[in-house]
C-alpha cells in the first residue's frame, strides 16, 4: 500500500510552495507570534497595546507615572472553506499518476488562491472608516494624480509608507509607468512593494459561493478597484487552520479511488486604530 503519510508531507510542501509563489496577498501575512488560540475553534486572540503620552516633568516628583496595557481582543475566523476531490484508481494508473499528482497544485493555483486574494482585498476595502475614493481614471495623468492623493493621505496619517503595499490594476499601472516622467517614477517609489492584481479578483465586494461549483463572484453593487494601499501593520491576516488530507484507494472505504480533502480557515481584518493605513480607489459606477 502507498505510504500515505509520506505522500501527505509531499503534498503539504507542494501546497505551501504554490501559495508562496502564486498568492498576491501573501506579502501581508504577519509573523503572528503574539496571536493566541481562542476559547472556541473559530476564534483567535489578537494583541492590542495602549499607552499614555508624555506629561510634564516635575522637579519635585520627577517623572509622571504612565500606563501600558496589553490586552487581547477576540476575533472570529470568518473564512472557512473546503472541497473534496476523488480520482478513480484506474484513471490515476492510466495517466501515470498525473491525475492525482497534479490535482492539488492546480486546485490551489487556479481556485483557492484567486478566491483568497479576492476575499482578503475586498474585506480590507469594506473595513469601517477606511478612506474610499470612487472616480474613473481616463489616462496615466489622472492615475498619477489619484496615486499622489493616496500617498498624501497615508503620509498625513503618519502611516509608514515603507510598510505599505500598493495593489493596483495592471492597466492603470501601465498607464502611469508609460508616462516615464520623474513625477511618475517618484509616485511609484517608496512602497514596500507593488502588486499588480488581475481585474477578475479585484473588487471591493465579493460573494463566496456556498455550494455547487463553488468559488467566488463579484457581489451585487460591487465596484472594480483601481488600486488599494494597505499598510501591512494595519491588517490581521492569518490562516489559523489549513489542512490537506490524502486517502489512498486502500484507505478509502467509499470507493476504489484516491481522495483529496482540503480545508482552510482564516481571518482578514484590520486593527481598529490603524484604518488610516488603508486607502481604497475604485471606479465610479458598477460595470
Amino acid at each position: 500500500m502507498p505510504n500515505a503519510i509520506e505522500l501527505r508531507k509531499q503534498y503539504s510542501t507542494l501546497l505551501d510552495e504554490v501559495y508562496k509563489l502564486s498568492s498576491l496577498t501573501a506579502v501581508l501575512d504577519g509573523a503572528n507570534n503574539l496571536v493566541k488560540e481562542g476559547a472556541n475553534a473559530n476564534e483567535i486572540l489578537i494583541p492590542k497595546m495602549t499607552m499614555q503620552g508624555l506629561a510634564d516633568y516635575s522637579k519635585t516628583n520627577g517623572y509622571a507615572a504612565g500606563d501600558v496595557t496589553l490586552d487581547y481582543e477576540t476575533k472570529k475566523c470568518t473564512y472557512d472553506r473546503g472541497r473534496k476531490f476523488v480520482v478513480d484508481a484506474m484513471d490515476n494508473i492510466d495517466t501515470a499518476s498525473i491525475a492525482f499528482g497534479k490535482l492539488s497544485g492546480e486546485f490551489l493555483r487556479t481556485q483557492v488562491i484567486p478566491e483568497l486574494d479576492a476575499y482578503r482585498l475586498s474585506a480590507y476595502a469594506q473595513t469601517k472608516n477606511v478612506t474610499t475614493v470612487s472616480t474613473d481614471i481616463a489616462d496615466g495623468k489622472a492615475g498619477l494624480a489619484a496615486l499622489r492623493e493616496a500617498r498624501n493621505h497615508i503620509e498625513n496619517a503618519e502611516a509608514n509608507l515603507a510598510t505599505c503595499y500598493l495593489f493596483i490594476n495592471p492597466a492603470l499601472y501601465g498607464m502611469i509607468d508609460d508616462l516615464d516622467t520623474t513625477a511618475s517614477r517618484k509616485a511609484l517609489e517608496g512602497f514596500a512593494g507593488i502588486v499588480k492584481v488581475p481585474s477578475g479578483r479585484f473588487f471591493n465586494k465579493v460573494k463566496l459561493t456556498a455550494s455547487g461549483a463553488g468559488g467566488f463572484t463579484k457581489d451585487t453593487g460591487a465596484l472594480a478597484m483601481n488600486f488599494i494601499v494597505i499598510d501591512k501593520q494595519a491588517v490581521i491576516q492569518y490562516q489559523k487552520h489549513t489542512v490537506s488530507k490524502i486517502f489512498t484507494p486502500e484507505q478509502n472505504m467509499n470507493a476504489d479511488a484516491w481522495q483529496f480533502n482540503y480545508r482552510t480557515v482564516g481571518i482578514a481584518e484590520t486593527y481598529d486604530n490603524k484604518v488610516d493605513g488603508i486607502y481604497v480607489h475604485t471606479v465610479k459606477t458598477a460595470g
